[in-house]
């Protein structure tokens, strides 16, 4: 259970994805990679580690090859590191009476219901004023009390609680944060707390990306510790292993990397998502650091022999709802890691690039499972078809089975967690 704790102690440590993109980061630099800035000249040598990062929510990490070359190509694992939830309004501060509430907006697609009465904090990043308009300060910020509560509405007064509600995204999802007596100044409240809590003006303060999180800590759960339970599993429990396998990772004759996205859960059309040129422009820059001549050219030649693992949550079967499922296609939590497929290509996976995973999984001496969505039931999306609309390789799209995905908690196996990293890390090696 080694990899699932680590895990669980990386999404503790993660509240928001500003502060993945800063664990990821320094989990790299411990290892030896070397940042480069955009603004930087790629200045790239044989066996040598880098990355690179755009808005403090995607990243991009890579090993030089043992030749320095880009001949044979690259093996990389994709990720993103956002996951649902709700992000806090400008000007949120709303009075109820003594009551002070905050307004949000809903990211993504979470399960609303399981919210509720919880203890929660905000997390993210903060922008304050610097010495140019064009340069302000950044920094992270993680309330980490619990200050924040979305309360139910008592049975007595929703008589058909149990019977199925429909939530309303403006009105019921507010989280409570104050009792203020009427005469009190309120105004600014949440500006005053990003003050006192970075130990600055209130004035300094320009403007802020916060995002609710559950403080409740990750935990293994079942009679014999096979599950663990926690937030952002979807998709740190991707992100992580990635990132770790390739810290450990030795230089190979392609070069290895990671690339974590930013935005999947709304859709990957951003600077910093599946969607946008940062993935493409990244691989073209290292080509063009390494290649003399015809750049362009030997670029393609190299994602010819390349590999690209988009690696993001599947569903696992569920014991209360076997309908859901498909008929012969049902992953298992502890089953291993599952190839997702579709015929309508909202997963990039086809017979070879999944035959490519299968024989991953037997060098690793580790199962795997497929997953197909019910014909009749629509599933989600994901990066791996995103990504590979602008860069041409070659995709499998595969995933941990994962309950009760898009939860505040989500609940998920330990054994799978120590397969994927076992996959993971053969992938890089160069079995």
């Amino acid at each position: 259970m080694k990899q699932a704790q680590q895990l669980l102690d990386f999404i503790d440590k993660s509240p928001s994805v500003f502060h993945a993109m800063h664990n990821a980061a320094a989990l790299l630099e411990a290892q030896g990679f070397t940042r480069l800035k955009r603004s930087d000249d790629f200045i790239l040598h044989k066996g040598q580690a880098y990355y690179t990062d755009y808005n403090g929510s995607a990243l991009i990490a890579w090993r030089m090859s043992r030749g320095g070359g880009i001949e044979n190509g690259f093996r990389i694992i994709a990720s993103h590191g956002d996951s649902p939830g709700f992000k806090i309004k400008p000007q949120p501060e709303i009075h109820t009476h003594n009551y002070l509430t905050l307004n949000t907006e809903v990211y993504g697609g979470p399960i609303l219901s399981t919210w509720f009465d919880r203890p929660l904090s905000a997390a993210g990043r903060i922008v304050l004023n610097g010495a140019s308009p064009f340069k302000p300060e950044v920094k992270l910020i993680d309330f980490e009390k619990p200050i924040f509560t979305i309360p139910n509405l008592a049975i007595h007064m929703n008589r058909e609680v149990n019977e199925g509600v429909s939530y309303n995204r403006q009105k019921d999802t507010l989280p409570l944060c104050a009792l203020v007596p009427p005469e009190s100044k309120t105004e600014n409240f949440l500006i005053k707390r990003i003050a006192e809590k970075l130990g600055v003006t209130a004035d300094a303060v320009s403007d802020f990306d916060l995002y609710l999180y559950c403080t409740q800590k990750g935990c293994f759960t079942g009679a014999q510790d096979e599950f663990f339970s926690a937030g952002k599993i979807d998709n740190l429990g991707m992100l992580y292993p990635s990132i770790e396998a390739l810290a450990r990772s030795k230089p190979a004759d392609f070069i290895q990397a990671a690339v974590i996205f930013d935005n999947e859960e709304v859709g990957s059309a951003s600077a910093q998502g599946a969607d946008s040129p940062f993935f493409r422009d990244t691989l073209q820059r290292i080509a063009a650091a390494v290649c003399t001549e015809r750049i362009f050219e030997r670029l393609q030649q190299a994602l010819s022999q390349s590999f690209l693992i988009s690696a993001d949550q599947a569903h696992a079967f569920h014991p209360n709802y076997p309908e859901k499922n498909d008929i012969t296609n049902f992953p298992l939590i502890n089953g291993g890691p599952v190839i997702k497929s579709a015929a309508s290509m909202s997963y990039t996976s086809d017979a070879v690039s999944s035959a490519v995973f299968k024989n991953l999984c037997r060098s690793a001496g580790v199962p795997f499972q497929t997953f197909v969505n019910r014909s009749d039931i629509k599933g989600g999306s994901t990066i791996g078809p995103v990504s590979s609309a602008h860069v041409h390789i070659q995709t499998v799209d595969i995933g941990n089975p994962l309950l009760a995905m898009h939860s505040v908690r989500e609940l998920a196996g330990s054994e799978d967690q120590e397969s994927i990293f076992k996959v993971f890390e053969a992938f890089y090696r160069g079995v």
